[in-house]
């Protein structure tokens, strides 16, 4: 939804994911949507990338994952819960180009996500995966460049201990609710999480906060106080 208040700078998310790579970082949008009073949208800070230099922008798939201990064949009364990783596969495979792969709900003690789903997800157009829990495949994800944020790196597979049971529907993550459509932003610093309804302010904040940082830098390294940057730019 446009705030016509906002003159906005891009006509598609193409365009908008352009931007925030070029301009735009966690911490000024972040701090843009704590003065927006969003003041619970950074996931954990334990979730982190898989290379220092790994960025992830793109809107949410939203995949929720269940603790189901398994072993041999399942028996269960719900026909999901057969299936050797629930709905997982249905899900990586309804990935759309511009989309983030993002899972939560179960407990944090086995990867999930490996090479082959990075795979899959590149070939989709996908940009990239963060999962509440590890990865693994590390050497392999790193090879194909694909961003992938999670708690880290650990074996352990999640086949035999949790099932996807749903996606494109809201989770929690952390201290965040996420909805499917949501932009996700993730860097070294972390990852944010911009409600699909508050894109154009967000977004379009951010670019001006970013901008006038620039030039508050620039004065500082020419000499300017701390004091007299902050009384004049109101930013620091």
């Amino acid at each position: 939804m446009i705030n016509n208040t906002y003159e906005v700078e891009w006509s598609n998310d193409q365009e908008l994911f352009s931007l925030i790579k070029s301009e735009l970082y966690t911490a000024v949008v972040g701090d843009i949507m704590d003065m927006m009073g969003l003041l619970n949208q950074f996931l954990p800070a334990n979730i982190r990338p898989l290379h220092d230099h790994m960025i992830i922008v793109g809107r949410a798939m939203t995949v929720l994952e269940a603790d189901v201990k398994s072993v041999g064949e399942q028996v269960s009364k719900n026909p999901v819960l057969q299936k050797p990783f629930g709905l997982m596969l249905e899900a990586l495979d309804d990935l759309k180009e511009g989309e983030v792969y993002i899972c939560s709900g179960a407990s944090p003690d086995f990867a999930l996500w490996g090479e082959i789903m990075s795979a899959r997800a590149k070939v989709l157009g996908a940009q990239g995966a963060v999962v509440n829990g590890y990865s693994r495949d590390t050497n392999g994800i790193l090879n194909l460049g694909f961003p992938c944020f999670s708690m880290g790196c650990y074996a352990q597979d999640q086949a035999p201990r949790g099932k996807v049971i749903d996606w494109r529907v809201p989770i929690q993550f952390g201290n965040v609710m996420i909805n499917d459509g949501d932009i996700i932003l993730g860097d070294i610093d972390g990852v944010c999480i911009v409600p699909k309804e508050h894109v154009v302010e967000v977004f379009s904040r951010a670019l001006e906060k970013s901008r006038s940082e620039k030039v508050v830098l620039n004065k500082v390294l020419q000499g300017m106080s701390a004091q007299e940057a902050f009384s004049e730019f109101g930013i620091l």
